[in-house]
């Protein structure tokens, strides 16, 4: 009984491994769902739409990229928690909606760390603070000494509630001893373009989705929020230049569902390491402020652990909670 019972689990076994490498060798052959859980003009959207050609050609498909906003991520995120195992249907987000959105919503819908594989981390990048070209804060002395000077008159724009761009506010509001206020906006474009038409004095934005605006003259940078300055504008002070512990950056990583064949998320991750050797890829997110640090997948279950915990700290300090 006990050797019949043993061939059959051996054979089981031995069928599913057949199975998968089956399915990994004729892997892709649709198109590939890329889902991006924030709107358009965001980091991890312009970074889809930098990639997503050069992807495409590496595992031999086409990349669609599929904005899914709303519900800071949650949304987004949750359609890929629950989407086929197949490998056509990949999540490329921040930790803004990974890592924070769990603190910040009593229930996100998704589990951060069980409802996904890690595939692949790309990189991070700074957040900025920006004004019009004639604004008179011209440097964050500026901005601190009239915060000082009007308690709770001078506003911020940021990508929307207990994102990055919100918290980093609330963290130079903590550290600077001011009290700025806080504007949200549905994405980081909106609270741009108000910036750009004068609607608000200042805004939290990430570097890629302000660079150009700021070479072209249309935005004014302030100050970045990483712990030293960026490759892409070293000419941008940093904010923990004064201000030490006001330190946050967007990271940007690929993910499947969980359950996905092994032996696809092994091709995925491959066509993921050549696609991001091509110097001319690797170039454009250079320039678009992206610090391209590789990670292996176990280190970013990792990395997302320990940010989980710091961000339900500072989300804790500044009050923010949604429903």
């Amino acid at each position: 009984m006990f050797q019949k019972t043993f061939i059959k689990i051996s054979l089981s076994v031995v069928l599913t491994g057949i199975t998968f490498c089956a399915l990994a060798q004729s892997y892709p052959n649709k198109s590939i769902n890329l889902v991006v859980p924030q709107t358009a003009g965001g980091t991890n959207d312009i970074v889809a739409r930098l990639i997503a050609p050069a992807l495409g050609e590496a595992l031999g498909t086409s990349i669609i990229v599929d904005n899914r906003p709303g519900a800071g991520g949650n949304i987004g995120t949750q359609s890929v928690a629950r989407a086929a195992k197949d490998g056509y249907t990949l999540l490329l987000t921040i930790n803004s909606a990974q890592a924070i959105n769990p603190a910040l919503y009593k229930n996100p819908g998704f589990d951060p760390v069980n409802d996904f594989v890690p595939l692949y981390y790309i990189g991070a990048t700074p957040y900025v603070l920006v004004t019009p070209p004639g604004s008179p804060l011209k440097t964050l002395a500026d901005v601190i000494a009239v915060a000082k000077k009007k308690p709770g008159e001078l506003s911020y724009a940021s990508a929307g509630n207990g994102t990055i761009s919100h918290l980093l506010g609330a963290m130079l509001n903590t550290s600077a001893g001011v009290d700025m206020q806080h504007i949200p906006y549905k994405g980081v474009a909106p609270a741009i373009n108000d910036v750009l038409g004068g609607q608000v004095p200042l805004a939290f934005a990430s570097l890629p989705s302000a660079l150009n605006y700021i070479k072209a003259g249309k935005l004014q940078a302030i100050a970045i929020s990483s712990a030293k300055r960026s490759s892409a504008a070293p000419e941008i002070p940093t904010i923990a230049e004064t201000y030490p512990d006001c330190v946050g950056e967007v990271w940007v990583a690929m993910f499947a569902p969980i359950g996905a064949n092994p032996a696809v998320v092994k091709k995925i991750q491959s066509a993921m390491k050549s696609m991001l050797a091509i110097p001319d890829v690797r170039e454009k997110l250079m320039a678009q402020g992206l610090d391209l640090a590789p990670i292996a997948p176990e280190k970013l279950t990792g990395l997302l652990k320990d940010e989980l915990v710091k961000w339900a700290k500072i989300v804790k300090a500044s009050g923010a909670q949604l429903d």
